[in-house]
């Protein structure tokens, strides 16, 4: 058999291009076309009145006749929408996800980042040089005091964070062992979609939320909805100046990332000091791999803390050291959905 040449420099680099960096570069372009296709409430229309032409759709939006058509077919061309004889219609993903009549919505994300993190992100760059927020701290506001202020916001935030949870607790109800378990409380629980998905999972289940005052009746119109008032609640408090609600599984889902090391370790103190002797504590990120390389998500999520002035996010091996610290005698990591995995510890 004849010797087979490696390529040279020359022939490697021609193979080379700049499309994953361009892509990358302006991904910006593709993002900011989805997040006003949600602000105009695009798939909503298109799920009520079924495909539409281009006309249809952009005197329905109220667009401009230059803007229409070019936004319409980004969309097809993104994924998000299809186009069949000329008629637009939402894809099974965008029908599914972003249609807000839906339970399975999770456009709320979606809403925050177009209200919010859009426009922080611009000023990253200072972030990196200064180590200083770049959200509402910035001119001298407090994001979670004016967020729980404002019903309106907070309505908002609540969704948001639903949008990010709901698949996330239907794999919590499939993947963590409920059968030992009889109640859950969700520490910072917002609209409670991760309590709603274990408890609609499993019908022996009760249990409910644990946040803020304002954040109670979010949640019992959530619940409602899905009929589960019977078998779960909301607590009211605050998880840093008061104690930590007992039961056989506590659960803290995107809540660990947003404060620093010490506050993390008394968060986690407080909730082996709540449970019993066997009970679980489930905490969930998006949590990076150990050698930080693959999850982006998170990674970038840690720099979305930077920018909103919380904490920071960690691996799996960070949080089951904490754990370890905190006095529980074991602990797992396991992958959930998307770029979300759970802790689990054992008390």
């Amino acid at each position: 058999m004849g010797k087979t040449e490696s390529p040279t420099a020359t022939e490697e680099t021609e193979r080379l291009t700049p499309d994953a960096i361009m892509q990358l570069g302006l991904g910006f372009w593709g993002s900011k076309t989805l997040l006003s296709a949600v602000e105009l409430g695009l798939f909503a229309v298109i799920s009520k009145a079924g495909p539409l032409d281009a006309e249809e759709l952009r005197e329905r939006l109220g667009l401009h006749p230059r803007s229409g058509r070019d936004f319409f077919d980004a969309l097809v061309a993104l994924g998000m929408l299809a186009r069949t004889n000329g008629r637009y219609s939402n894809t099974p993903e965008t029908d599914l996800f972003l249609d807000p009549a839906k339970p399975t919505y999770m456009g709320g994300i979606l809403e925050m980042a177009n209200a919010r993190l859009y426009t922080f992100w611009g000023s990253l760059t200072e972030g990196l040089r200064t180590g200083q927020p770049q959200s509402e701290v910035k001119t001298g506001g407090d994001f979670f005091e004016t967020l729980y202020a404002d019903p309106e916001k907070l309505a908002q935030f609540a969704g948001a964070m639903t949008g990010l949870s709901v698949a996330t607790g239907d794999a919590i109800a499939a993947k963590f062992p409920w059968r030992d378990y009889g109640n859950v409380i969700d520490i910072g629980c917002a609209q409670g979609a991760v309590p709603v998905a274990i408890a609609t999972a499993h019908d022996h289940v009760t249990g409910g939320g644990f946040d803020l005052p304002p954040v109670e009746p979010i949640f019992n119109s959530y619940v409602a909805r899905f009929g589960l008032a019977d078998r779960l609640s909301f607590t009211a408090g605050n998880f840093f100046a008061d104690p930590l609600p007992s039961a056989d599984v506590l659960i803290m889902g995107h809540i660990l990332h947003d404060w620093d090391l010490d506050q993390k370790r008394l968060l986690l103190q407080k909730a082996y000091t709540a449970l019993p002797t066997g009970g679980a504590l489930i905490v969930y990120d998006a949590i990076i791999d150990d050698d930080r390389r693959e999850n982006a998500f998170g990674l970038l999520m840690s720099l979305n803390m930077l920018i909103e002035a919380l904490g920071f996010d960690y691996t799996g091996a960070d949080c089951r050291g904490w754990m370890a610290d905190s006095g529980f005698s074991e602990s797992y990591v396991e992958h959930l959905v998307g770029p979300d995995s759970m802790v689990v510890a054992i008390k």
